[in-house]
C-alpha cells in the first residue's frame, strides 16, 4: 500500500510527467546494458580505455602518483566522457550512480550539470537532436532518467545512433541503460579517428553549462564529428609538466591548450617558460597541429586587465615560436571568440551561450587547420547518413574502409552511392548484379569499391574529411555522386556540392588523376539529368579535370532509359554494368 501511495505523490510532483522511473523499472519488462560489460571498449573519451576499464575515470591508476592531487581528483570525474549506442526503444531509462552523492550541485551550476545526464540522438540522415529527460533525484544512492526519443517513420525498423553524456563535476561509480525487452540495443565501438586532446581549465572541463551536452568541447565535438578528449582540469588545468608530457603520448590529430585563464595571476616569465615546455613536451612524440587559445574573456574586461596582459604575452610567445620555425602552430584570439557581455554566468564560466559561441569560434579555426570547410547549401555540409540500416551500417563500412586502406593502399578510387557500392556485389538490398562485372573489368583497373548506399553528396564529402583518402596516393579517383540529392536539391546544388567535393579531393590527393562522372540517367529524369550533367561539364572542365558522360550508353534511341539495363529505374543490372563499366575503368571516352 505505501509503494502505491509513493507512485500516486511523485506523480501529482511531477504533474504531467510519467511515472517515476523507479517505480517504472520494477513493472516493466525491461534489459539492462552495463557499458563496463560489453566485451569491449565503450566509454568514448578516455585515452587509455585498456587501462581505465571499469572505470569512468580520465587518467589511469598509474598517474595517480605522477599528478598533483587536485588533477587527480578532478580526473575522477566524467567531463566529456559518453556513450554512444544504436536503438529503437523509447523510452530510453538510464540509472546510475555518482562517487559524490553529497555534491550534485554548485552554487553556480546546477545539477543537470554537475551530476546529470545528457542524450543525442541521430538519426539515419545525420540530423542530430537533443533528447527530453525526465530525472529522478530523489533516491539518496541511484539517480534515473527517462528519455524519449521522437520516432520517425523508419525508427521501429533502424532507431538511430545515440550519444549519452555523462556528468561534468562529479564521478561515476555504475551506470545502466535500460530498453523495452523487445527493442534493439548495441553498443557502439570507439571510433579509429584520431582525437582532438583538449587540456584546459573549468570552462574546458564545462563550468557552467547547464547540461553535459552543453560543454562546448562537447558541442565542438558534435559539429565536427570527431573524438575529443575532454582534460579539463578546473583550477589545476596550469600547464603542469607531468600532465603535459603524458598527453603528449596520446596520437592526437590536433592538440588544444586552453590554460590562460588559470595562469592570470602567475608571473609572467613562468607563464612564457610553462607554454614553451608544453608544446616541446607534445611534440616529442607526434607532429601534430596545436591550436592555443587566448583567455576568452578578456575582451569583456577594461583598461589594461590581467587577462589582456596575459593573452598579449601568449601572442609575443606564439610570435616567437614561430619566428624560430616551429610549425603546425595555431592560434584562436579572444576578438575571434568575441563572447558578448551576457555570455558568462559569474564574470568567468560560460552560460550556456557563451560555450555556443566558444565552440563555433574553435570550430571556424579548427575546419581552417584540417581544411574541411563547410558552405551554405546542404551538398556542401558534410554529414554521416545510415539510410541503409538495417541492411548495412555506413559507420561499420566507413571504419572497414579506413582498416583496409591502412595495410592495402587502393591504387585506384572510386566514389559513390549504391549504384557504385552494390557494383561489386556488395550492400545487401540486391542480389549481386553488377559483381561478375566487377571482377571482369573493375578489379583487374586496381579499383577499391568506396560506394556507399544511399550516399549523396554531402555524405560523401564527411567521407573525404574523416579520412577515407589520407595516408596513401591513388593513382585516379573517380567521383560518380549527386543522383540522391536529385529529390532535394537544385541543379545548380548539385553543381555546386560536386565542384566542392572535387576540390576537397584534389586538396587530400593532389598527384592523382581525379575524373568526374555524370550522374547515370534514371526512369522519368532523363531530361533534368541531361541538363545537369551539360551544367555539370561545364563546372569541371575549366579546372583542368576530366568530365565522362556513359550513361548515355544506358539510353534507348528516344533518350529515355533501356528499362533492360535497369532493375528499378535506377541500379542496373549486369549488363547495364557491362554499358558503363569499360569506360570507367579504363578512363578512356
Amino acid at each position: 500500500m505505501m509503494k502505491h501511495l509513493g507512485v500516486i505523490l511523485w506523480s501529482c510532483i511531477l504533474g504531467c510527467m510519467a511515472l517515476n522511473p523507479v517505480q517504472a523499472t520494477s513493472s516493466e519488462n525491461l534489459r539492462w546494458f552495463d557499458p563496463q560489460q560489453a566485451g569491449f571498449p565503450v566509454v568514448q573519451g578516455q585515452a587509455w580505455p585498456q587501462e581505465l576499464a571499469g572505470t569512468y575515470n580520465r587518467f589511469p591508476e598509474r598517474l595517480r602518483q605522477q599528478v598533483n592531487l587536485g588533477v587527480w581528483k578532478l580526473s575522477c570525474q566524467s567531463a566529456g566522457l559518453s556513450i554512444h549506442f544504436r536503438s529503437n526503444a523509447s523510452p530510453i531509462r538510464v540509472r546510475y550512480r555518482l562517487t559524490k552523492n553529497d555534491e550534485r550541485s554548485m552554487s553556480h551550476m546546477p545539477a543537470t550539470g554537475v551530476s546529470g545526464l545528457d542524450l543525442y540522438a541521430v538519426d539515419r540522415h545525420g540530423r542530430e537532436e537533443y533528447v527530453p529527460r525526465r530525472i529522478d533525484w530523489s533516491n539518496a544512492d541511484t539517480i534515473y532518467c527517462e528519455f524519449r526519443p521522437k520516432a520517425d517513420d523508419r525508427f521501429a525498423e533502424a532507431g538511430y545512433e545515440f550519444q549519452l553524456y555523462l556528468p561534468l563535476y562529479n564521478g561515476v561509480s555504475h551506470l545502466e541503460i535500460g530498453v523495452d525487452s523487445t527493442a534493439d540495443f548495441t553498443f557502439l565501438p570507439l571510433r579509429s579517428e584520431l582525437p582532438i586532446v583538449a587540456y584546459g581549465t573549468s570552462i574546458l572541463q564545462g563550468a557552467c553549462a547547464s547540461r553535459p551536452g552543453m560543454a562546448w568541447s562537447t558541442i565542438l565535438a558534435r559539429r565536427l564529428d570527431v573524438p575529443l578528449l575532454n582534460f579539463g582540469f578546473s583550477g589545476s588545468g596550469v600547464l603542469d609538466s607531468a600532465v603535459l608530457a603524458e598527453l603528449g603520448t596520446i596520437p592526437a590529430r590536433l592538440y588544444l591548450l586552453d590554460c590562460l585563464p588559470n595562469l592570470a595571476d602567475k608571473p609572467d616569465s613562468l607563464v612564457t617558460a610553462r607554454f614553451r615546455q608544453g608544446i616541446d613536451l607534445l611534440r616529442r612524440h607526434y607532429k601534430a597541429p596545436i591550436l592555443l587559445i587566448e583567455h576568452a574573456e578578456a575582451e569583456l574586461d577594461g583598461g589594461d586587465s590581467a587577462a589582456r596582459h596575459k593573452n598579449a604575452l601568449l601572442r609575443a610567445c606564439y610570435d616567437r615560436l614561430c619566428a624560430e620555425g616551429v610549425e603546425q602552430l595555431y592560434y584562436l584570439s579572444c576578438e575571434e571568440i568575441a563572447l558578448p557581455d551576457d555570455a558568462l554566468v559569474d564574470g568567468i564560466h560560460p552560460t550556456d551561450y557563451g560555450m555556443v559561441r566558444q565552440a563555433e569560434a574553435c570550430e571556424a579555426k579548427i575546419r581552417d587547420i584540417f581544411h574541411e570547410p563547410v558552405g551554405e547549401v546542404s551538398t556542401t555540409r558534410p554529414l554521416r547518413q545510415r539510410r541503409d540500416a538495417p541492411y548495412y551500417e555506413a559507420t561499420d563500412r566507413h571504419e572497414a574502409i579506413l582498416a583496409q586502406n591502412r595495410v592495402d593502399a587502393p591504387v585506384n578510387v572510386i566514389l559513390g552511392n549504391s549504384i557504385v557500392h552494390f557494383w561489386d556485389g556488395e550492400g545487401g538490398r540486391f542480389q549481386s548484379h553488377g559483381g561478375t562485372n566487377w571482377q571482369r573489368i573493375m578489379a583487374p583497373a586496381e579499383f577499391r569499391n568506396m560506394g556507399y548506399g544511399h550516399d549523396r553528396i554531402e555524405n560523401v564529402l564527411w567521407r573525404v574529411y574523416h579520412g577515407e583518402l589520407d595516408g596513401y596516393e591513388a593513382k585516379r579517383i573517380v567521383i560518380m555522386i549527386g543522383t540522391n540529392n536529385l529529390e532535394i536539391n537544385t541543379d545548380q546544388e548539385i553543381v555546386q556540392g560536386i565542384v566542392w567535393l572535387v576540390n576537397e579531393v584534389r586538396y587530400r590527393q593532389p598527384r592523382a588523376q581525379v575524373e568526374v562522372i555524370g550522374l547515370l540517367p534514371r526512369r522519368h529524369m532523363e531530361e533534368r539529368v541531361a541538363r545537369l550533367n551539360e551544367s555539370l561539364a561545364e563546372a569541371i572542365q575549366p579546372m583542368g579535370l576530366t568530365f565522362r558522360n556513359p550513361g548515355v550508353r544506358l539510353l534507348n534511341a528516344d533518350h529515355r532509359i533501356d528499362e533492360s539495363l535497369f532493375l528499378d529505374g535506377l541500379h542496373l543490372t549486369e549488363k547495364g554494368y557491362d554499358r558503363i563499366a569499360p569506360e570507367i575503368a579504363s578512363g578512356v571516352n
